[in-house]
């Protein structure tokens, strides 16, 4: 019994990197982030802006290291199969292991956020927002939050903030007249 859990906590130790002992620093991508949004911006096509925008997931989803990549690859394939407790556990691990790579914050708020379980979500969009302050889908995720959670005028400022960034965001509807974040005043 006692060597069936000693395996086992080094299956699990291993998938999360307890062998090195603590996390890496995440790549620094903020040069090419800040480089990707001002592409974004230029775009004159929402069609353009779509093919960019995936660059930044490719910045955003660099884990630390390999141990940290699958615990946040396992996760967002847990997620996108509707497994959302489980990627919540995966991502709990990512958190733990490590706690200053916003992509783990990130796509646990989006777990929570699909429980709508907006409480939950807000903080960790905050604490992703704090690590990478460009990540735009954070921002647009901690609009969409708020709005969940009937905070208006929150919402409506963190969308301006995401649209700053990207201002052909999906999202970008939510603030015309008549939707649900439109300023006041500007009925249809």
């Amino acid at each position: 019994m006692k060597r069936i859990a000693s395996a086992c906590f080094l299956l699990v130790a291993s998938s999360i990197g307890a062998q090195s002992g603590e996390c890496p620093v995440a790549p620094d991508h903020s040069t090419g982030v800040s480089d990707v949004i001002a592409q974004i911006q230029a775009a004159e096509t929402e069609q353009a802006a779509r093919a960019l925008s995936n660059q930044l997931w490719e910045y955003w989803t660099d884990a630390p290291d390999e141990s940290a990549q699958a615990v946040l690859d396992r996760g967002m394939t847990r997620r996108s199969a509707w497994d959302l407790l489980g990627a919540i556990k995966d991502f709990d691990k990512l958190i733990a292991y490590c706690p200053s790579y916003a992509e783990g914050y990130n796509q646990r708020a989006f777990a929570y956020f699909l429980q709508q379980d907006f409480q939950a979500a807000l903080p960790d969009l905050d604490k992703a927002i704090e690590l990478s302050p460009n990540h735009v889908a954070a921002i647009s995720g901690r609009a969409l939050t708020l709005l969940g959670l009937q905070r208006i005028d929150e919402a409506r400022e963190a969308l301006s903030q995401a649209l700053e960034l990207n201002p052909w965001l999906s999202e970008r509807h939510l603030m015309a007249p008549g939707g649900p974040l439109a300023p006041p005043g500007e009925d249809i």
